[in-house]
């Protein structure tokens, strides 16, 4: 018998950038281990459309990505978290919800590239960065035993990820 996959929430503020690209890229490799979600605390009500013509660049299906309210998953019915990451320093700030499950938590805050100005090659730039950021720290998370690491090895890992390079406010660990 095939285990559950993991259920996992990116979330950020606004929930058209960082957050919708961690989601794309773990429903991408970790297809099968892994089912992940993306959420704000306040949605921007569309994917940033820089995200989108990356990610289509890079082969990743966008039909099923938008902007949604973290609403949508703090009531019952909605999917039980196992793992929750904020990756914008608003997000990892706010009063989060209580989500199903009591999932683990970190930060991994990623610099927005909503917020890059200049030219278009410059804009691109920062969303390929953030892209890469993620995706580094994606590929690490998922190449964890997560079934055989305790619980305080699993959050030091979890922390220590969001703490590589390209991290923003590092922020302390919320009981």
């Amino acid at each position: 018998m095939a285990a559950q996959p993991y259920n996992v929430l990116f979330l950020c503020t606004g929930n058209s950038a960082r957050s919708i690209i961690g989601e794309a890229i773990l429903n991408k490799i970790g297809a099968g281990k892994f089912r992940a979600y993306s959420a704000g605390s306040q949605p921007k009500g569309r994917v940033n459309p820089h995200t989108i013509q990356l990610l289509q660049s890079l082969g990743y299906d966008t039909s099923v990505l938008r902007s949604k309210s973290w609403d949508e998953f703090a009531g019952a019915g909605g999917p039980e978290f196992n793992f929750v990451f904020t990756v914008c320093d608003g997000a990892a700030a706010e009063a989060c919800p209580v989500w199903p499950g009591q999932p683990m938590t970190a930060h991994w805050g990623i610099p927005d590239p909503a917020e890059a100005s200049g030219t278009q090659a410059e804009i691109a730039l920062a969303f390929k960065e953030a892209y890469r950021l993620l995706n580094q720290r994606i590929g690490i998370f998922t190449s964890l035993p997560l079934r055989s690491l305790d619980q305080l090895s699993l959050r030091n890992r979890l922390r220590e990820i969001g703490e590589i390079e390209g991290t923003t406010t590092r922020m302390t660990e919320r009981s």
